[in-house]
C-alpha cells in the first residue's frame, strides 16, 4: 500500500519501545516527573513565537493543495498525519533523538555525522534552504539570550561550525532543558504540528474550528511518532518520501504561493 507521501508502507522493523542502542538511560529518565522550569523551557521551544521563521514554510503542503491532494479538513488531516509519522518521526525526530544525548556528551564527531545526514536528506533547494535558515536563526536565538542562554560557549561554537541544520540546533536547545527525551521530542513535534496547522488555515483555507480538529488528531498521533523516533538507529533512520520531494520541487516554481521557496 502506498501512502499520501508516496512511501511504500511496510511492517515496522522494531516494536514501540526504547532501543538501548539509541539511549540506554531513557527508561530511567522517562519515569521521573519533569521539573517546572524544564516544562516551561519546552513550552517556550514549542511556541510558534520562537523567532526561527518556521511560519514562512509549508513543507510541500501548499504544493499539495495546488495539485488538489489537500482540499478540505479530512484530506489535510490525512496529509499531515502521514507527514508526521513517515517523514518527521523516521527522519528529523529520529536524528534529534540521537543528537540530544550527543550534545549532552559533547560528542562532536557524532554531531557532525548526524548533521551531514540531515543535509543529505534534503531533496530540494527549498528543503535545504529551510533547514539551513532555521538552524542559523535558532543558533542566533540561543546566542542572543546572552547570560540567560543555558548552552555553553563550546556548544554554540560547535553548532556554528557544523554549520547548523534545524534538527541539530533544536536538539541542542532540547539538551539544555535536561528534560526526558520523549517529552523533549513531544515538544518539538507539537511545535511542528501547530506551524503546519497554521499553514493549512491560510492555504487550504480552513476555519479555526477545523484547524483545532486537525491539531487534535496530530496531538493524539505525536506519542506514536515519538516512539518511532526513539526506536530508530542509524540503519533504520530514513527520509524517503518521493511525493513530498516532488511537490517541494514544484513549489519552488509555483506561480501563486503564500510560502517561501
Amino acid at each position: 500500500m502506498t501512502t499520501e507521501m508516496g512511501v511504500q508502507s511496510q511492517p515496522p522493523a522494531v516494536t514501540f519501545g526504547l532501543d538501548a542502542r539509541v539511549h540506554a538511560s531513557a527508561p530511567e529518565k522517562i519515569s521521573h516527573v519533569m521539573p517546572t522550569p524544564a516544562l516551561l523551557q519546552l513550552i517556550w521551544l514549542a511556541s510558534p513565537a520562537l523567532p526561527v521563521g518556521g511560519f514562512s514554510y509549508s513543507e510541500g503542503l501548499e504544493a499539495a493543495i495546488d495539485q488538489g491532494l489537500v482540499h478540505n479538513e479530512a484530506s489535510c488531516t490525512t496529509w499531515l498525519s502521514d507527514q508526521l509519522l513517515l517523514t518527521q518521526a523516521r527522519g528529523d525526530m529520529a536524528a534529534m533523538a540521537q543528537a540530544v544525548p550527543a550534545w549532552q556528551a559533547m560528542d562532536t564527531a557524532r554531531l557532525l555525522q548526524l548533521n551531514t545526514w540531515v543535509l543529505a536528506t534534503r531533496e530540494s533547494s527549498e528543503m535545504r534552504l529551510q533547514t539551513v535558515q532555521m538552524g542559523k536563526s535558532l543558533l542566533d536565538w540561543l546566542r542572543n539570550l546572552q547570560s540567560h542562554c543555558p548552552a555553553s560557549p563550546e556548544a554554540l561554537q560547535c553548532l556554528a561550525n557544523l554549520p547548523p541544520t534545524y534538527p541539530l540546533a533544536y536538539a541542542l536547545a532540547l539538551a539544555c532543558t535536561q528534560s526526558p527525551l520523549d517529552q523533549a521530542l513531544q515538544a518539538y513535534a507539537f511545535g511542528w504540528a501547530e506551524n503546519m496547522t497554521q499553514a493549512a488555515l491560510k492555504a487550504v483555507p480552513l476555519g479555526q474550528s477545523s484547524g483545532q480538529r486537525v491539531l487534535a488528531v496530530l496531538a493524539r498521533t505525536i506519542p506514536e511518532a515519538v516512539q518511532i523516533a526513539l526506536t530508530r538507529t542509524d540503519e533504520t533512520r530514513q527520509a524517503f518520501s518521493p511525493m513530498l520531494a516532488i511537490l517541494s520541487s514544484r513549489h519552488e516554481t509555483q506561480y501563486s504561493r503564500l510560502f517561501r521557496s
